[in-house]
């Protein structure tokens, strides 16, 4: 505390007398020409040397023109006391000499507010000091309050656009400085968890005036701090509809001396935001309010998420639970935000895993807690063991996976791009939701396979066959110059030991033999020998090798049959090959019994006539058939 005093201010009339009485008498009584000083506190005057009150901390410096008092606070001389419900603390000294006659005395009173201040949940720092702080003095006429920080004073209009609130009520002047205030200062501070406190240096000029127009100015520098207060940094979980595969979590108010050194998921290594890998991005964002933040994507797919099915939701979960590290600057104390995130995302079919072998093509799939929603489907009928005895499959299913094995000429196959190499086989399987029609998925697989021989019996009608022709190669046959039973039909392509023939089923001469639940339609491939040499003149011309070709399919399955114009299966035939040699003198006996054996129109140059052959009898007998258009299937 301090107090100054001009020496040529008079005495103030608002002084009370009998404070100057009991100094005036005390004074007079041991006046010398030295100064002294006499401290006033609950009565007491005991006048000292300047000398020894500088020993006890006390200064005084006298000029010319101004007499100087400068105390610490809390001094033994002096002392506490309420003003209007504040608290100040008081010193009273009265400096006096003996100058000849006359008892020169300066009365000096500093009274200055002790209050600590207080930090409401406005968000301002309140500090209190009465409006006339000099409690020994009456008179006063008027009083002006200015305020600033860091020493500096504002003009009025200033201090309030800046925040500042300057109110007085019952005796005293409150002031209320906003927590962001021009000047303040704020810190950061790590105990567990985020704090915070701001220091304000508080400057406070008040003037008192009396009736005399004597001004007494109280100069105040107060360092107003406020306690701890908590720091809530927050994360949200900024999904968006379009946000179906990632995480977007932002972290946002971390102060301007916070910073993020490190992310850890679901407490797997920590990952630090300098080195990020593997699909996560840190983004840092800044705000004008002095604060950042980050933003973080993580993938659905990385390995840290917990996934897990809901029954409840019928979609997967997907939890993340996030450790930020932040570091408080510059002291580097680390303090940690966790949050935990979950999104629900549908649930998606299940993949088969698809492997080309030899013989066929291999499905795998590994079982999925969400399996019970999805039906698996090979076109129109669904999978199921009973359907893979009946078709031909391989299928084994337990607790970890499921496995297909589908082999080549099974139904379900497309072939395509069929040459005498080798051809594509495509194998699809389809995912459909459970209690609905649509379908959701599919795996379909596509191999290449290489057979010496292959036939292949299409759903629209169309046989196509690869012949191995290498026994009568030997004989002296050529595969370019095979035919079907109609001599017109030659092959498509032909090497030297093969040779590929694709033609309509009730074209080319085909024999069509009706039972009772199936349909055979049947064809040759005939290859004319020629003599191996003159010492065998028993080879002759007239020799043939023949390949049998047959195509068989239900009847039950069939929607159309004999059209000239369409031909329509449900599923693909099973088709035959039967290798045989034969002269042209021997009559083939037929190897199976049908119900009635019928041939398809050849060329005119052939001239062969429809055949029916009658259960147990060998006799051929010749008969014209008219073909009707279709067949019923009763």
């Amino acid at each position: 505390m301090e107090v100054s005093v001009r020496s040529d201010v008079v005495c103030p009339t608002g002084t009370k007398k009998e404070d100057w009485d009991a100094a005036v008498q005390t004074a007079y009584g041991s006046a010398t020409s030295d100064w002294q000083v006499m401290f006033q506190k609950e009565g007491q005057l005991k006048p000292m040397e300047l000398s020894e009150a500088r020993t006890q901390g006390y200064l005084f410096d006298m000029t010319a023109g101004r007499l100087l008092f400068r105390t610490p606070y809390g001094q033994p001389h002096s002392f506490n006391k309420e003003v209007n419900g504040v608290p100040v603390e008081v010193i009273h000294a009265t400096l006096f000499s003996r100058q000849s006659w006359v008892v020169l005395m300066v009365h000096l009173e500093a009274a200055c507010s002790i209050s600590e201040g207080s930090y409401d949940d406005a968000g301002y720092m309140v500090w209190e000091t009465p409006e006339m702080l000099n409690p020994l003095v009456s008179g006063l006429t008027y009083t002006q309050v200015n305020v600033g920080l860091n020493g500096e004073l504002l003009e009025q209009s200033v201090a309030e656009e800046s925040g500042f609130i300057v109110e007085r009520h019952n005796g005293s002047v409150e002031i209320s400085i906003p927590y962001n205030a021009e000047g303040g200062y704020r810190k950061s501070f790590v105990s567990g968890d985020l704090y915070e406190y701001y220091i304000f240096h508080l400057h406070l000029e008040q003037i008192e005036g009396d009736e005399e127009h004597v001004d007494t100015r109280q100069r105040s520098h107060r360092t107003l701090v406020t306690p701890l207060l908590p720091r809530h940094v927050y994360t949200e979980n900024r999904k968006s509809i379009f946000d179906l595969t990632f995480f977007t979590i932002y972290l946002g108010d971390v102060p301007e001396d916070v910073e993020l050194s490190a992310v850890q998921l679901n407490e797997e290594a920590p990952i630090y935001i300098f080195t990020i890998e593997g699909g996560h991005s840190i983004t840092k964002v800044v705000h004008p309010n002095n604060t950042h933040g980050y933003t973080l994507q993580v993938p659905f797919d990385d390995p840290a998420v917990i996934k897990k099915f809901s029954k409840e939701d019928e979609a997967m979960q997907h939890i993340l639970e996030v450790t930020f590290t932040l570091t408080v600057l510059p002291e580097n104390e680390p303090f940690f935000h966790v949050t935990s995130v979950m999104a629900l995302s549908d649930i998606a079919p299940p993949e088969f895993d698809a492997i080309c072998s030899g013989s066929g093509i291999i499905f795998e799939l590994e079982h999925r807690p969400s399996d019970y929603l999805w039906q698996i489907r090979i076109g129109s009928d669904l999978l199921t063991p009973e359907l893979a005895t009946q078709q031909g499959y391989i299928l084994t299913n337990d607790s970890q996976s499921l496995r297909l094995k589908v082999p080549l000429f099974t139904p379900g196959y497309v072939y395509g791009d069929i040459t005498l190499t080798g051809f594509l086989g495509t194998f699809e399987i389809l995912i459909q939701y459970q209690g609905t029609s649509e379908v959701q998925g599919s795996t379909v697989k596509t191999c290449p396979f290489t057979t010496a021989e292959f036939i292949l019996c299409s759903t629209d009608g169309k046989m196509t066959v690869v012949a191995d022709l290498s026994m009568a190669i030997s004989s002296g046959g050529i595969p370019a110059r095979s035919n079907l039973l109609s001599t017109q039909c030659r092959p498509k392509d032909a090497d030297d030991t093969r040779a590929l023939f694709s033609f309509v089923l009730n074209s080319c001469g085909s024999l069509i033999k009706l039972g009772k639940e199936y349909v055979t339609y049947e064809n040759e491939i005939s290859l004319s020998r020629k003599p191996i040499s003159q010492k065998n003149p028993s080879s002759s011309s007239d020799d043939i090798d023949r390949v049998t070709v047959q195509c068989t399919y239900p009847l039950a399955g069939l929607h159309r049959l004999f059209s000239f114009y369409k031909f329509e299966s449900d599923a693909p035939g099973v088709g035959n090959i039967v290798h045989s040699v034969f002269s042209t003198q021997v009559l083939q006996k037929p190897a199976m019994v049908y119900d009635k054996v019928l041939q398809t129109p050849v060329p005119a140059t052939r001239r062969t006539r429809p055949v029916l052959v009658k259960p147990g009898h060998h006799n051929k007998v010749q008969t014209r058939l008219q073909y009707p258009k279709s067949v019923s299937r009763t």
